[in-house]
């Protein structure tokens, strides 16, 4: 179903009033606490969200917002930091309470950069590298990948990008090779393309491991992100979409509107998304 910012904001309004009340009185008369909708979905933080602000400062951030999944780009964790500072920041962002699941997005565009990636995220102890890795890369990049188990979800960047601007792109090169080879979805950037984000995320729903999430407001290369809700993507139908193909990984928010002064914008999308899985799961 379309929504318009508007309709959605008022059907919101409704279901989050009748599943509080429903709860609530369900909770009243059993004697339970009132714990409100069960999401199967898990909100992070893509970190260049917060790219104007400290790490300690994004970590605070992501408790204040819960969101408990981040994925860190290099400016929160230099690539070049030594065995060390990744194990230090590793173990600060956990001692946060935050799942420090992955790291991007990051390019390789040499052998070097291919060893070192997968050796930072081994060492951070993280899940997943969101990346772009040359094409004549992928052979290299599928040997790391097996040799530590850890996915790597290559990222498409839509208009004008020359090696992954579409989901499609990113499987042509990759459908053949190891399955912990796969996708993040970049919404936006898909939209902006021409493609529809519902239909390639269940076209590639096995190879989809991660997802940045995102409103825009245009079509084509001068469409720019929004606050989520304030775009003209169908953001409840994509939501709806990750729970139809019981999407596992973690959504995660990238706001990249207001570098300098993130959080208000943040806070707004973060609110809009809980809203959206709120009114889905009642």
């Amino acid at each position: 179903m379309k929504y318009t910012r508007k309709n959605f904001l008022r059907v919101l309004g409704i279901g989050t009033i009748a599943a509080t009340s429903s709860v609530a009185c369900k909770a009243a008369q059993t004697g339970q606490k009132n714990t409100g909708p069960v999401h199967p979905l898990t909100l992070g933080l893509a970190s260049y969200t917060t790219r104007s602000l400290t790490l300690d400062e994004t970590l605070a951030v992501c408790n204040r917002l819960n969101l408990k999944a981040i994925s860190l780009k290099s400016m929160h964790l230099p690539l070049d930091s030594s065995k060390s500072d990744i194990e230090a920041v590793a173990a600060k962002v956990r001692a946060a309470g935050i799942d420090l699941y992955g790291a991007g997005v990051i390019y390789m565009k040499s052998e070097d950069e291919v060893n070192n990636a997968f050796d930072y995220a081994k060492t951070a102890g993280m899940r997943m590298i969101i990346g772009v890795p040359n094409p004549e890369l992928l052979p290299l990049v599928e040997k790391r990948v097996k040799e530590t188990d850890i996915k790597l979800a290559i990222h498409n960047h839509g208009p004008g990008d020359k090696v992954y601007p579409s989901p499609d792109d990113v499987m042509a090169k990759v459908k053949d090779l190891d399955k912990r080879i796969g996708l993040c979805i970049d919404i936006g950037h898909t939209f902006r393309i021409g493609q529809d984000p519902v239909a390639k995320a269940k076209q590639y729903a096995d190879r989809l491991y991660d997802i940045h999430l995102k409103d825009v407001n245009k079509l084509g290369a001068e469409g720019t992100p929004q606050e989520f809700g304030r775009g003209i993507m169908d953001l409840p139908a994509f939501i709806q979409c990750l729970r139809d193909i019981k999407y596992t990984g973690i959504v995660g928010l990238e706001y990249e509107k207001d570098g300098k002064d993130p959080i208000p914008g943040l806070a707004e999308s973060v609110g809009y998304t809980n809203g959206i899985m709120d009114t889905l799961a009642s």
